[in-house]
């Protein structure tokens, strides 16, 4: 009797669990195909647009779908160019379609000739919501593109990995820039497609003339405190979940000489540099694929390994600055520490100030709190997925 109802509970988790499994946007078909019956279609994307076991651009072509052309984002559409490198057009050999590059130094991908391929556009992408994380500020450059000229949106919807939590200081819009394109947190805790909406609905598309004609397919069986694991690294440098979780923490040390791993095996999951006193852990950064180029290119840094550090810890944790105060103080450069590239990740132009005048971690945490909440608030309405 008792082996019988041990049976029945462990029959009735798997069923629960399976129940809630996420469907992501892309895989409801049944949804969104017919909304692109005997249209053109474009398709924002690039290697993490995976509907099940194949690419959404597979899909839609096998659904006859005219896909007419594809435009790709930083790292282009097989996501193996480093960050901030120009990625040519090109064709898909797979498929024949057109890949129209936006990443190429020249925003060529959405000229006139461009937007003339097609009747509507499909976007599925992953993000990892971060304000510097720039897929989504391509999303929104061709969602003004697509106002423009009067083309309908449809974004098929994914979960965001760090969408339990809202952090950091709302951007100051004068430090708008190509890894800070709208008013908003560093960790936003939106996924594109209420991001999109928001953009919509706020008047950040087109400064405000017009909006996007936007349809959301949204997952299904997902909330923002719904453990999701990326199955497949969205970028190069971002290549599991421990350097995505320590993605907000991290990413500010590309404003100064300090490695946070590029072209080593753990991208995003230590820093060091060889003049860093006091650490007994130790990296070479090596030219690789998605780091050709790399911070202390072939030198022994010196510093701190954080990729041992346990995941569901790592997943509460909100922004921490203790790594980027603690590589400051060893270093001793004082202002030399910092590029003019900080302003533009940390959104505001009183924290270096603050790291140089010895304020701690938890301080500085402190001085966005009301944004936080200011953002929260703001941000409510346009929520698709329960809190």
């Amino acid at each position: 009797m008792k082996r019988t109802f041990l049976i029945y509970v462990y029959i009735c988790l798997f069923l629960t669990r399976s129940m809630a499994q996420i469907k992501l946007g892309d895989e409801r078909t049944d949804v969104y195909l017919p909304l692109l019956d005997n249209k053109r279609v474009a398709l924002f994307s690039n290697h993490t647009g995976i509907a099940g076991s194949q690419h959404v651009l597979d899909l839609l072509l096998q659904n006859n779908i005219n896909v007419t052309a594809i435009f790709s984002p930083e790292h282009g559409f097989r996501g193996t160019a480093d960050a901030g490198e120009h990625v040519s057009s090109s064709v898909d050999p797979e498929t024949g379609v057109p890949i129209l590059s936006l990443y190429d130094g020249k925003n060529a991908g959405a000229n006139n000739d461009s937007m003339d391929k097609f009747d509507v556009l499909v976007i599925d992408i992953q993000d990892v919501g971060l304000r510097f994380y720039t897929y989504y500020i391509t999303m929104i450059q061709l969602m003004s593109r697509c106002a423009d000229k009067n083309k309908e949106v449809i974004l098929l919807d994914r979960p965001n990995p760090n969408g339990h939590y809202v952090d950091g200081p709302i951007l100051d819009m004068a430090l708008k820039s190509g890894v800070g394109g709208l008013p908003i947190p560093i960790v936003h805790g939106m996924t594109l497609g209420e991001l999109a909406v928001m953009a919509n609905a706020e008047g950040w598309i087109n400064n405000k003339k017009n909006c996007c004609k936007l349809t959301v397919i949204p997952c299904l069986n997902y909330t923002h405190h719904t453990f999701y694991e990326l199955p497949v690294p969205p970028s190069p440098n971002l290549p599991n979940m421990t350097s995505v979780y320590l993605y907000p923490s991290l990413c500010y040390f590309e404003a100064t000489e300090v490695s946070l791993g590029r072209g080593t095996d753990k991208p995003f999951q230590q820093y060091g540099h060889p003049k860093m006193g006091g650490c007994y852990y130790c990296f070479t950064v090596t030219s690789r694929n998605g780091a050709k180029n790399p911070p202390q290119l072939d030198k022994l840094c010196w510093g701190v390994d954080l990729s041992g550090l346990n995941i569901d810890e790592l997943r509460n944790k909100h922004i921490d600055l203790s790594y980027l105060i603690d590589a400051y103080t060893k270093l001793q450069q004082g202002d030399k520490f910092f590029t003019n590239f900080f302003e533009k990740l940390i959104g505001k132009k009183d924290i270096r100030k603050m790291i140089e005048d010895g304020l701690t971690a938890v301080q500085i945490q402190a001085t966005w709190k009301e944004d936080v909440e200011l953002f929260k608030k703001q941000r409510k309405p346009y929520l698709i997925y329960p809190e």
